[in-house]
């Protein structure tokens, strides 16, 4: 593999507890939390009332003139992914070929874009009015369906609910046409995605890239699937803010967030090349499994430990070197216990030393758009020195005995390492490395 190192020098973050990099970690080292009530619909139904929404929220001020009207075919998660994108080339001050076809810092073809993405649901009432056409004598008919239901849909339906709308509407709207990908792993996509632009970098096939995840699950059918899986919290509906509790002896169950982050990457001498600002140096990858995982009601990290090790040992650093833990943190009782496990089977007695940080009890959980934001918050942890709090963190429930903190820790970061893992059996981590050059 060449030598060629990868720098992050753009973030972008859209999440409930703000928008972009700086209102995001303001009130993150202010220990906010963005859990509420849920008002997009009505959750009564369902033993969890609660989730961290994203309100207000629209990609259109990112889009430009030309591209406006696609806005019509962007699920809620593809409109956080285009948000995303820009705020994080904003963010680096990178010119991208859709803004200067002429002169962008990275010619189209070597500027690759991996998103990860999760299942999008359908807009109920969209395929409701469908579905009511496909009746005869009140009930649905497969035949009237075809012949009169399909036809009630909107003629571009479909492309509103393909994964890979994401990185697609993040390409076309800064003219990226290196690599491109979406992968749907659950809560390891953003990081995988990550994982998959440094390999592109490292190994020559671009200088440059978008990549992160977006998600949203806060709709009836996510409710519904969290719910059947036992994973949300069931008792705070009347005490939203402080329901979910990472690796707390208080932790109940998650709750449903959306939101996402997207990183611009570079080789090293592009971003020197161009005076970029550099928040932290990626320095490796690792990726784990769990086949066992198949068993969606067992609690398991997808061989996060191991994944761990395999990125410890890509950036050529050991447990001694790890400054900070960005933990997944669901606030799940039985993954809480068994990602605490992996981080101590990784990173061994010293785990209890090193400061950790998990974002669920701030934002939720994010699902496919944990990755972007966590690799961010390691990032923004790295250049900043500062470490954020674990939002309603107090003690550590048996057996989860990382190093949080409920207030946020100045500290001089040099090396981080942040993963994350999906029910289903897959786990991926980042090791970031503080820029030689900063």
């Amino acid at each position: 593999m060449p030598d060629r190192r990868v720098v992050i020098s753009g973030l972008g973050v859209v999440t409930p507890l703000g928008i972009g990099i700086a209102e995001f970690w303001k009130h993150l080292l202010e220990s906010h939390s963005s859990v509420a009530k849920v008002k997009r619909f009505d959750a009564t139904g369902f033993d969890c009332h609660i989730a961290a929404e994203l309100t207000g929220f629209s990609a259109r001020p990112y889009l430009t003139h030309d591209n406006r009207k696609s806005i019509k075919v962007m699920a809620p998660g593809t409109e956080v992914a285009v948000g995303a994108a820009h705020l994080a080339v904003q963010d680096s001050k990178l010119v991208t070929p859709a803004a200067n076809a002429d002169g962008p810092d990275i010619p189209s073809g070597r500027l690759a874009c991996n998103i990860g993405a999760g299942l999008i649901c359908q807009d109920l009432d969209e395929l409701g009015t469908a579905v009511n056409v496909a009746k005869t004598d009140g009930r649905f008919d497969m035949k009237a369906w075809g012949e009169r239901g399909m036809v009630a849909l909107p003629p571009l339906w479909l492309l509103k609910y393909l994964p890979n709308m994401l990185s697609c509407h993040v390409t076309i709207l800064h003219g990226a046409r290196g690599p491109s990908n979406t992968i749907t792993c659950g809560d390891a996509s953003g990081h995988l995605a990550i994982g998959e632009a440094w390999r592109h970098i490292r190994r020559d096939l671009a200088d440059g890239a978008l990549a992160g995840g977006a998600e949203s699950k806060l709709n009836l059918m996510g409710m519904l699937r969290q719910s059947m899986l036992r994973r949300l919290c069931t008792r705070a509906n009347d005490a939203p803010s402080t329901a979910c509790r990472p690796f707390d002896e208080a932790h109940d169950g998650t709750v449903i967030g959306e939101g996402g982050g997207v990183v611009v990457m570079e080789e090293a001498s592009v971003a020197a090349r161009r005076g970029a600002r550099v928040y932290a140096e990626l320095a490796g990858v690792g990726c784990g499994c769990d086949p066992q995982a198949i068993d969606v009601l067992r609690p398991t990290v997808g061989g996060l430990g191991r994944a761990v090790k395999n990125a410890l040992a890509s950036a050529g650093v050991t447990p001694a070197d790890v400054d900070l833990i960005v933990a997944h943190g669901t606030g799940v009782p039985g993954e809480d216990l068994a990602e605490a496990e992996a981080w101590r089977w990784a990173l061994g007695q010293r785990v209890e030393a090193i400061p950790a940080v998990a974002l669920t009890g701030a934002i939720g959980s994010l699902f496919a758009g944990a990755g972007g934001v966590q690799v961010a918050t390691a990032a923004m942890a790295i250049h900043s020195g500062c470490i954020p709090p674990t939002v309603n963190f107090t003690r550590p429930a048996p057996g989860c005995e990382l190093n949080l903190s409920s207030s946020a820790r100045r500290a001089q970061i040099r090396c981080a390492v942040t993963g994350a893992f999906t029910v289903g059996g897959q786990s991926c981590a980042c090791v970031l490395k503080r820029n030689e050059a900063s």
